[in-house]
């Protein structure tokens, strides 16, 4: 299976307590390698897939640092440009006793938010299996939007699938500009990965069921809501199927949402019955907290392999 991502490539900085607010001087610990995109596709290609990624980094030491991660872990970087005039992408990230984070982050104006639909090359993405498309990405301006469009409009054509990680803030974005910018996106997407809190934007229902039936009936196949701690619930026409997460000791929960979408189209491409896709998928969510930095816990093949056996 060939998978295209786009979108922002960027380091991450974190407290290295928690309970530490940004305006007091303190420890930072990083720099990771990260961005939502960037995640899903090194985790996807660590699970042995192909993955082909567009975005742009600065010509700094962050850029070369991410770029050299992905390239180690088989990610077809050849889409990605190296822009001399921008810096790479930061986020700064601090974590709270209660599990809530704040970010300050530099993507917009930096090297992050320079992708374009001239950055889609249409040979290269009418090869695609599956366009995973991140909620996140799209909301970074209106020309990293555009190109997404673009990218969508190609991979379809050529009969190509979309997933769709919403992976967006209610809060900040608004529940009535977020159903009118992503509905479009959800009718041509074949699997959509939200939280209860998406689904319930997207929707319009705080009814869990009521929430996917509508979704359902827009146009995906498969609904896969990731319910964190709880595991994830799979929702088809035909069945609804709960599958718990993972003892895991936590140590970094960023990432977690976007390994799960990697781990889950690994399974799709294997072809494995939607319980089997599920479980698999828990599991690299679970594997993914469990190290300091959004990729560092991302298994390989190998270590889904032996944590699996555990179980």
């Amino acid at each position: 299976m060939r998978v295209g991502c786009l979108g922002e490539l960027l380091v991450e900085i974190m407290r290295d307590r928690v309970d530490v607010p940004f305006d007091v001087p303190d420890i930072f610990v990083g720099p990771f390698p990260s961005g939502a995109p960037a995640i899903f596709a090194d985790c996807l290609a660590r699970l042995g897939e192909e993955v082909f990624f567009v975005g742009a980094v600065g010509e700094d030491d962050f850029g070369k640092m991410i770029l050299r991660r992905l390239k180690e872990d088989g990610v077809d970087i050849g889409g990605v440009k190296i822009l001399p005039d921008f810096t790479t992408g930061v986020a700064f990230v601090t974590y709270f006793r209660d599990g809530s984070r704040k970010f300050i982050y530099h993507i917009s104006q930096a090297a992050a938010g320079q992708i374009f639909p001239s950055d889609i090359d249409e040979e290269q993405f009418s090869r695609l299996d599956y366009l995973h498309v991140m909620g996140s990405s799209m909301l970074i301006n209106d020309n990293c939007c555009d190109a997404y469009l673009r990218a969508i409009e190609i991979v379809k054509k050529k009969g190509g699938k979309i997933s769709f990680d919403p992976n967006f803030r209610p809060e900040l974005l608004g529940a009535g500009k977020a159903r009118a910018l992503f509905q479009p996106i959800v009718q041509e997407s074949f699997v959509l990965f939200p939280t209860q809190e998406e689904l319930e934007v997207l929707s319009g229902e705080k009814d869990v069921d009521k929430g996917t039936a509508v979704l359902l009936s827009q146009g995906p196949e498969i609904i896969a809501l990731k319910q964190g701690k709880k595991g994830s619930t799979i929702f088809t026409s035909k069945e609804k199927l709960f599958i718990p997460a993972f003892p895991v000791e936590e140590v970094d929960p960023t990432g977690a949402g976007d390994c799960y979408c990697a781990g889950f189209l690994a399974g799709l491409s294997r072809g494995l019955p939607l319980i089997e896709v599920g479980r698999l998928a828990n599991a690299v969510g679970a594997l993914a907290v469990t190290k300091k930095g959004p990729m560092e816990g991302a298994p390989t093949q190998k270590e889904l392999e032996e944590f699996l056996k555990k179980f």
